[in-house]
Formats: structure tokens, sequence, C-alpha cells
């Protein structure tokens, strides 16, 4: 496992686990996941050398909290690691920031939440009022560093200014198929010390390369997804057989090649879920890919001709493929 060099008080691996599936109807993974191969997910994780794990109020309403925090518990305390959470983007102002975080921590089972983070920019409300909560959140010691998710660079800085300290990370979609944070969010984090947290670093699985248009997801969050199209999985092939042919010459595969395309960039975290211990062992080795320059630069090349049809040109495709 590798580790970011930042100015926090634990170390940050760059490969993490993402536990939006602990306790989420979303996945469907059922209550024998949630009451025992999590926690095995968990153990194994944190044998490998991961330190980062992220959930969030809004998994499952606080389920994927608790589950999360017995299962560090269980596997050793939480020390040595990182428990991340996101608070719930409902009427953020400074006593209800104040108010969740120390629910958050009761769910989590912790003294201190090392990474505190708003889940979504509040259209409203502005961050001046959440972060004099998570100031005050901070200055009793019940987080430690703070955080936002889904936000742009401009109101990421705005907030670091409101908190009168370092917004260490900003928690975005970002993979080879979602790119966005390499424009402006991803070069600012490398200058500035601060950190991106990727999430969905597979796509929610279209880089893995188990899907094809003739083998599609049949239900849960990826039915719903438009990269999930006949078509636009077609548009994917080149991408899909390039990140097998290059995981091929590094003896893994296409998803932990994906994986390390994401960590070959300094200053991010890759949050990849994983549905059973074998996954969470391919997501860690993929920590261990260089990938040398020219081959990051063709999965980006191959990546950009990759277009798909999302948004409302996708909406009778998705009808449907429901059908």
């Amino acid at each position: 496992m590798r580790y970011l060099d930042l100015p926090t008080h634990k170390r940050y691996s760059v490969i993490g686990l993402g536990t939006w599936q602990f306790g989420s109807r979303e996945w469907g993974y059922g209550r024998e996941y949630d009451e025992h191969a999590a926690g095995e997910i968990v153990a194994r994780a944190r044998a490998l050398g991961i330190t980062v794990f992220d959930t969030a109020e809004i998994y499952g309403f606080g389920r994927s909290e608790r589950i999360l925090g017995r299962a560090l518990r269980e596997a050793g305390g939480t020390d040595e690691v990182v428990v991340a959470t996101k608070l719930f983007p409902v009427l953020p102002t400074a006593p209800v920031v104040q108010q969740r975080g120390v629910a958050s921590a009761h769910r989590l089972g912790v003294r201190t939440i090392d990474l505190y983070q708003v889940h979504q920019p509040h259209p409203l409300i502005g961050d001046t009022t959440t972060m004099r909560g998570m100031r005050a959140l901070r200055d009793v010691g019940l987080v430690d560093d703070v955080g936002v998710s889904n936000y742009k660079l401009s109101r990421w800085q705005r907030a670091e200014a409101a908190l009168g300290a370092p917004v260490l990370s900003n928690q975005v979609q970002f993979s080879l198929v979602a790119r966005g944070p390499m424009a402006d969010l991803l070069p600012w984090a490398q200058r500035t010390g601060h950190l991106v947290m990727a999430y969905s670093p597979l796509g929610q699985g279209l880089l893995s390369g188990r899907y094809s248009a003739a083998h599609r997801p049949s239900g849960g969050v990826r039915a719903a997804n438009a990269m999930f199209l006949p078509e636009n999985l077609d548009a994917a092939a080149p991408l899909l057989a390039l990140l097998r042919e290059i995981g091929e010459g590094h003896g893994v595969t296409a998803a932990q090649t994906a994986l390390a395309w994401l960590v070959h960039q300094p200053n991010v975290v890759a949050i990849p879920g994983a549905s059973s211990v074998a996954q969470v062992e391919s997501n860690a080795a993929a920590a261990d890919v260089n990938l040398a320059a020219d081959e990051f630069a063709a999965l980006t090349a191959a990546a950009e001709a990759f277009r798909p049809r999302t948004g409302a040109s996708a909406i009778p495709g998705l009808v449907r493929a429901r059908r």
C-alpha cells in the first residue's frame, strides 16, 4: 500500500474503502452482507494497509455508520485509521451541523471523526454558517479535519475561507469516464497540499470490464445508470480493451488498471466499494501498479475518445431497458 504525504495526524492510503453499500438498500446486498461480509471486508482491508474508510449519514440513514463503526472496533479499533463520514445535506446551519456531527460520532462509536465532510453544497444556505458549525466541532475535538463533497473549486475555496482553516478534501466523482476534477480541482489540490477523494472510481463498475451490451446489469443502482445502455457499452469497448491490454502487461485486471490510473496522480485517494473480501484484495493491490507515462497517456486519450450518451438524450434508452 502507498500513502499520501499530507499534513494530517493519520496516514491516508491511496486506496480507501467506500461503504455506501453497507446497510443501503440501493445495492441490494442484503442482511447477510451487512452482518457478516461487511465485517470481513473491513478486517481484510485493514490487514492490507487500507487506512481510509468512508461513509455518510445518508447511507442507509445511519446504518452504514453503525456497521462500519462496529466492524472497525472488532478489527482493532480506530487509532490507526481515518474514519470519514459526511453530513446529511439538509439545512446545514451551524446548530444542525453540530447536532449531526455528534450523532454521527455516536453511531460510529468514535470520540473524534477524522474527516467530517459536507455531503453536498446547499443551494440556499451558504458555507459561512455551515463552516461555523464545523469550526465549533473542531474546537471541542469532535472533528479533526473538515472536508466537502461535490464542490466546485470556487466554492471549495470559499468554504475554506469561511472555516478559517484548511478544508482538507473534496470528494467528487472521478474516474477514467468522469475526468472533470483534472481540469481545476486536482491541479489546485496538488499545488496547495489538499486532497481529492474519488468516489465511483470504477464508473459504478463500467471500468471493471464485466459488462457489455450483451451482459448488462439487471438491477440496483447500475440499472438506472445511462453508462450501462447497450450503445454506451459498445462505445466503451475500445477503452475497456486497452485497460485489459495494459493490465495484462502488469499482471492485473482491467479494474485494477483503472484504479492505478487514478492514483498515478498525486493527491488522490480512490474509495471503491467492495462486495467481497476478494474484491477489496483486488482494489488494494492496485496501489502497487506503477503505470508508465505512456500508458497513463494512452488510457487518458482512450477515455477522451469515449463519448457516451447521457442526460436527457439517454432517458428513452433507460425506459426501454427497464421495460
